[in-house]
């Protein structure tokens, strides 16, 4: 404390209630591809219906994408999902591609850096977004000039003039009418549907409502519209984007009605794409997730997302399948061509994979597809975490249960749990995890191993997410010792902050037992020395059961059953 000069009340407040917070299990990352949306570009998504009004419905190219987020979303509700697209065919959708063709804006971020001023040279307009939906954006506008022959004029209250802002410094003439139109009804199934109307904005770059909200065409098109972004103004002006003050705006010259055209979404998108759009999750202090379903994906980019995200972050599970070819029309092969595909994959922790593949409905296209289930099984332990803790197992019959299967495409060792279990023994051997259905008991994840290879506690799911968590909420905690002095007083506070927290999570069964360590034992002069801080935690982990034996005895009606040992 600071010394007093002269006589009088010094009020001191120390704050001793720090705890070890309560961090994420439940968020998901995912990368894919969609009909729409923005590219390399993290959205959060909670359901699937902001699925469907962020990415679009499933078409037949990205129906495996959007059913393993939907599935995922289906056992939680924190789903960060980053579209993908091959780059080198993907176009936004745009007013003039006869000029020099359609572009590529990826996101709000690629188009301010470089579109925003208006160079690119392909109209007034282009779509949001890549993709094919672009081409059914039809756009119009209108000003006081051309509004009495506009056909659209009917959709509006009035005709645009002067606004208030403009009137208000000398100004006049203007005001705008814009309106989109689902042209080919590929947005809402009715070609001409409206889509959006943005009535009375500004042709002036400082215009404003009182609230001070801007009303300049090209910011309200840039943030309020989910169609659009501004490109360029109307050949034959000169002075819309500028101040208000004592102006009158130039007329538009012409009608202004045009479908946007140029419009892909390409093919699927690269291992290369997909992979760049992945490496935004490596970054782990931006985005906080837990797990990561990978969908269809190759075997170069499952070893991408265990070795650089995976095991880079030290607090992320992936979770893949093996390929459709392995499971689907292969009787008698599967179990063995899933483990040979499953060698070709590093051994991991963070690595957690599924025996196949489910068929399930699409409700939006009235057929049904094979879908990867590694969002499913990755929504199992969304749903464990919410019914019990992360460190119980995901699998069997009380937290394994699968949502939404028609049939799988493989369902290891038949529907006998204890018996003709060879093809699980063949899996499961390996580290990869069944997923089978039983006859009235549905369709259940059978396994909680990782991809370690090694005989260990981290062999299994529960395990290693059960250290991901104390990990990552005591390393949140310590931030708070730095450059504090390592003597006892800092030590002795450290060992209250975290033997309360692991005393929780050995009530919860998380833990068997547990000692901490952080004394002038493992802090010796020389650490201290070092302005080194040290602390040994020792942990005893609960085990999950995966072997059950049971002993069913005979015994003659005279017999005691303390003579047979019972």
């Amino acid at each position: 404390m600071a010394f007093q000069l002269s006589p009088g009340v010094l009020v001191k407040e120390t704050d001793l209630t720090s705890v070890v917070p309560a961090v994420s299990s439940t968020a998901g990352g995912f990368v894919g591809s969609f009909q729409w949306g923005p590219v390399n570009q993290v959205v959060l998504i909670d359901s699937e219906n902001t699925l469907v009004e962020r990415f679009k419905e499933p078409n037949d190219d990205t129906f495996k994408s959007f059913f393993t987020a939907a599935n995922f979303l289906a056992y939680g509700n924190n789903l960060q999902v980053i579209r993908s697209v091959d780059e080198s065919v993907a176009r936004n959708s745009v007013g003039n591609v006869d000029i020099s063709g359609a572009i590529v804006i990826k996101n709000q971020t690629h188009y301010e850096n470089s579109y925003e001023d208006g160079s690119a040279d392909v109209g007034i307009v282009a779509a949001k977004y890549p993709g094919e939906l672009g081409n059914s954006i039809r756009v119009s506008m209108a000003d006081a000039n051309t509004f009495p022959t506009w056909a659209y004029r009917e959709l509006f209250d009035d005709e645009p003039g002067t606004s208030e802002y403009v009137n208000n410094l000398n100004g006049s003439n203007d005001e705008l009418h814009i309106i989109v139109i689902d042209e080919n009804g590929l947005w809402t199934g009715v070609p001409g549907s409206i889509l959006e109307k943005h009535q009375y904005v500004s042709k002036a770059s400082d215009a404003k409502q009182p609230d001070g909200t801007s009303i300049f065409y090209k910011e309200v098109l840039n943030n309020r519209s989910k169609f659009l972004w501004w490109m360029d103004y109307p050949v034959g002006v000169t002075n819309w984007g500028t101040k208000a003050l004592n102006k009158t705006f130039e007329d538009q010259p012409t009608q202004i009605d045009i479908v946007l055209s140029g419009g892909a979404s390409g093919d699927e998108p690269t291992d290369g794409n997909v992979q760049n759009s992945m490496s935004l999750f490596a970054n782990a202090e931006k985005y906080d997730i837990s797990l990561l379903p990978l969908g269809d994906a190759s075997a170069s980019t499952i070893i991408y997302a265990i070795n650089n995200i995976a095991e880079s972050r030290k607090d992320t599970v992936v979770f893949l399948s093996p390929p459709l070819n392995t499971v689907f029309d292969n009787e008698g092969d599967e179990a063995f061509d899933v483990v040979s595909f499953r060698e070709t994959l590093p051994s991991s922790s963070y690595a957690f994979m599924d025996s196949g593949w489910k068929y399930q409905y699409d409700r939006y296209n009235d057929v049904y597809r094979w879908v990867p289930l590694n969002g499913d099984t990755c929504g199992c332990t969304v749903h464990t975490d919410f019914v019990t803790d992360p460190w119980f197992s995901p699998a069997g019959f009380n937290r394994g249960q699968i949502k939404n299967v028609v049939r799988l495409a493989f369902s290891p060792g038949g529907s006998a749990i204890g018996t003709n279990t060879a093809e699980r023994d063949v899996l499961y051997k390996k580290g990869v995890n069944p997923v089978v259905s039983f006859p009235g008991q549905g369709t259940v994840l059978f396994g909680d191993k990782t991809l370690l290879s090694k005989p260990s506690a981290f062999d299994r799911i529960n395990v290693r997410r059960l250290f991901i968590i104390l990990e990552k909420a005591i390393a949140t905690a310590s931030q708070y010792q730095l450059f504090e002095f390592n003597d006892e007083f800092t030590r002795a506070q450290f060992r209250n902050l975290v033997e309360p927290f692991l005393r929780d999570v050995r009530g919860r069964r998380g833990i068997i037992d547990f000692k901490v360590v952080c004394d002038e034992n493992n802090n010796s002069p020389e650490v201290i020395d070092r302005n080194e801080f040290i602390a040994d935690i020792y942990i005893k982990p609960s085990r999950s059961i995966n072997f059950i034996q049971l002993n069913f005895i005979a015994t003659r009606t005279g017999i005691a059953f303390e003579e047979v040992g019972a």
